[in-house]
C-alpha cells in the first residue's frame, strides 16, 4: 500500500517517511512565499514571475517560456502579466517580427520590489548552509536524482538542467559539458544554466 497519508502505512514504512517528510518540505514554500505575497500585496505566482524576469535573459521572459518553467498554462502567465505591468513593475518589448509575441523586463519600480521579496527562501537556505560538506553533497546528490527521474517520468518540467542540455555527454561513466570543456561532478549539476541549449530528442 502506498498511502503516505494513512499514519499506520507513514509510521512504519521508511519510504512512506521519506515521501511524506517531501510533502511537509514542499509546504515550507508555500509558506514562505505567502508570507511575502501577505506583506506586499502580490499572488506567490507573482513574486516568482518577477524573480524570475530579474534573473534570466530577455529571450527567456516570454510567455512560453515561463508557462513551461512554472508548469502553468500560458492563459495563467498573461493574465499574471498583466497585473505586473498594470502595478509597473514590468514592461513589455513587442517583437517585431510577430506583434503577438513580447519579453518583459523589470522597471525600476519592479527591482525595488524584487530587492524586498526575492530573500524568502533564506531560512531553508540559512539550515542548510551550516551543515557540514559531506552532508550536503549527499543531500545533493540526492535531490539531483530525483529531480532528474520525475523530470524522466514527465513529473516535473526542468527547462534548463545539465541533464537535457545539447552540451551534456557522457563518457567513460563520467559526465561532461562541451561547451565548458570540463569534466562534471554532481556538485557542478546546474538546474538552471543561462548557457542551456536543449538537446536534440
Amino acid at each position: 500500500m502506498k498511502n503516505i497519508f494513512d499514519l499506520e502505512t507513514q509510521n512504519n514504512n521508511l519510504d512512506g517517511k521519506i515521501t511524506a517528510g517531501f510533502e511537509r518540505l514542499s509546504q515550507v514554500f508555500r509558506v514562505l512565499l505567502w508570507e511575502k505575497a501577505k506583506k506586499y500585496d502580490l499572488s506567490p505566482i507573482q513574486i516568482q514571475l518577477l524573480i524570475f524576469i530579474k534573473h534570466h535573459t530577455k529571450n527567456r521572459a516570454t510567455v512560453s517560456y515561463m508557462a513551461k518553467e512554472f508548469n502553468l498554462t500560458k492563459a495563467t502567465i498573461s493574465d499574471t502579466i498583466k497585473i505586473l505591468e498594470q502595478k509597473k513593475y514590468i514592461s513589455k518589448t513587442v517583437n517585431t517580427a510577430d506583434s503577438r509575441s513580447y519579453t518583459m523586463e523589470l522597471t525600476t519600480k519592479g527591482l525595488e520590489m524584487v530587492l524586498l521579496i526575492e530573500d524568502f527562501t533564506d531560512p531553508l537556505f540559512d539550515l542548510i548552509s551550516v551543515k557540514s560538506q559531506n552532508e550536503k553533497t549527499i543531500l545533493w546528490n540526492t535531490v539531483s536524482s530525483l529531480i532528474q527521474q520525475l523530470h524522466d517520468l514527465h513529473v516535473i518540467n526542468v527547462q534548463s538542467t545539465c541533464h537535457n542540455c545539447g552540451y551534456f555527454v557522457q563518457q567513460n561513466g563520467n559526465n561532461h559539458c562541451k561547451l565548458l570543456a570540463v569534466k562534471l561532478e554532481n556538485s557542478d549539476i546546474r538546474l538552471d544554466c543561462q548557457d542551456h541549449k536543449p538537446a536534440r530528442l
